[in-house]
């Protein structure tokens, strides 16, 4: 029987996926984030276009959402780290949806009593709680996952993340449109609620053995914790560099952010319109890049994921910054997001080697806020940037963003080519 074209690598891609789905804690989590990435972009979009609506789109109203998404990371994130390295992961995930609900819930009392404003507490809460339980779903994720099927593991929710980047915005704009705030609101407490009745379904958290031994002897102060989170990513060189990195690529991301519609109506001398036909390859090559990442995971070794990500990437956004023609900009945009989930799943998968499992909460909540910080600053400049240097030179910066992230990781790809000892998988 001759094989058909690509059959024998779909059949790998499913026996690959089969076994993944035998874990337990990995079915569940897939359908926590369904119910979870539902609820945020009903949730996302039904305050974006209720504020826009009720305030005739005025541009403080709506900058305002952004800061009650984006404070509590600042805010919240470290402290939220260092707790989830006090706390049982699977009882604080599962009590943050709970409390994520609870807060919506009391959103739509508050908007029924016409208090519009309450809105903005909508984003801020579920924001502020996020900052507890993304450290603790890693920690997590390192107890009930094999260190050889970490990547693919991220590659699959990953790509499960990917497919919401390009269905969630009509999701959202769908429910608000025929719905109604109200509903949506509702929609997004019970979204919140199921992923955490989904969760209860995780395994049950290890009991510290030290518990009994222990009772007498006080607790650590928040502050010596932050500290000593502190000092292991600074001492630990291999996640140093990953955490720059990151950083470089919060960075880059950063820059061309804000400047999309620039490349069509000043590069390509498009309407603004037209944005849509560099959005659509964005999103196909964001999806399709999900699941190629994860086709290859158990091939490629993570470090190798990241770098050919962060140099494809770098050079698409040169190229996307230089481009005249429509054809040479959707090609790549397609480049820039196939590679995206890479970037992320090689990051992460490198991170969760490295850091021991008592410092997890920490190192992540000093990631998060460091990627986001970067990304923010590079956001608030671009646009006067662009003004001020052109639109080319911005995209190159952002290009070299991604190279110098590429620069930083050569050393160990290199020394794994000289057959010496490399630090990470």
């Amino acid at each position: 029987m001759i094989p058909i074209k690509g059959q024998g690598r779909f059949f790998a891609m499913s026996t690959g996926i089969i076994p993944l789905l035998r874990n337990g804690y990995i079915r569940t989590v897939l359908m926590s984030t369904l119910f979870s990435q539902t609820g945020i972009w009903i949730r996302n979009f039904a305050v974006l276009l209720d504020v826009a609506e009720t305030t005739g789109g005025d541009a403080l109203a709506v900058s305002m959402i952004s800061v009650a998404e984006y404070a509590p990371i600042f805010a919240f994130s470290f402290v939220g780290g260092v707790f989830a390295d006090r706390w049982r992961p699977k009882r604080t995930i599962v009590w943050c949806e709970c409390l994520s609900s609870l807060s919506v819930f009391a959103v739509f009392a508050l908007l029924e009593a016409g208090a519009w404003r309450a809105v903005f507490l909508a984003a801020f809460c579920s924001s502020a709680l996020s900052q507890f339980a993304l450290p603790s779903g890693m920690k997590l994720f390192k107890n009930c996952v094999r260190d050889e099927e970490a990547t693919a593991a991220m590659s699959l929710l990953q790509t499960l993340t990917s497919v919401f980047m390009v269905i969630g915005p009509i999701l959202g704009t769908l429910a608000y449109e025929r719905l109604g705030m109200d509903v949506s609101v509702l929609a997004t407490g019970a979204c919140f609620l199921l992923s955490a009745v989904a969760l209860t379904f995780v395994p049950p958290d290890p009991k510290p053995s030290f518990a009994s031994n222990n009772r007498e002897s006080p607790a650590p102060s928040l502050l010596r914790e932050m500290r000593d989170g502190l000092r292991y990513v600074w001492a630990n060189k291999m996640l140093l560099k990953l955490t720059a990195c990151f950083t470089l690529v919060g960075f880059g991301a950063g820059w061309i952010s804000p400047l999309g519609i620039f490349l069509v109506t000043e590069r390509l001398g498009l309407p603004p319109e037209a944005v849509q036909w560099i959005s659509i390859p964005y999103g196909a090559g964001e999806v399709i890049g999900g699941i190629a990442t994860f086709a290859l995971a158990a091939k490629i070794a993570p470090k190798r994921l990241l770098m050919i990500g962060l140099l494809v990437d770098g050079i698409g956004i040169v190229l996307a910054g230089l481009s005249p023609a429509l054809w040479l900009t959707m090609t790549a945009q397609f480049a820039i997001a196939l590679l995206q989930p890479a970037i992320f799943v090689g990051n992460n998968a490198l991170v969760m080697m490295q850091v021991d499992q008592a410092y997890i909460g920490r190192v992540m909540g000093i990631r998060t806020p460091l990627m986001t910080g970067a990304m923010l600053l590079a956001m608030s400049v671009a646009g006067v940037a662009a003004k001020t240097l052109s639109l080319p030179v911005v995209y190159a910066l952002a290009g070299i963003c991604f190279v110098s992230g590429f620069g930083l990781l050569l050393p160990l790809l290199r020394r794994e080519d000289r057959g010496e000892p490399s630090e990470i998988g």
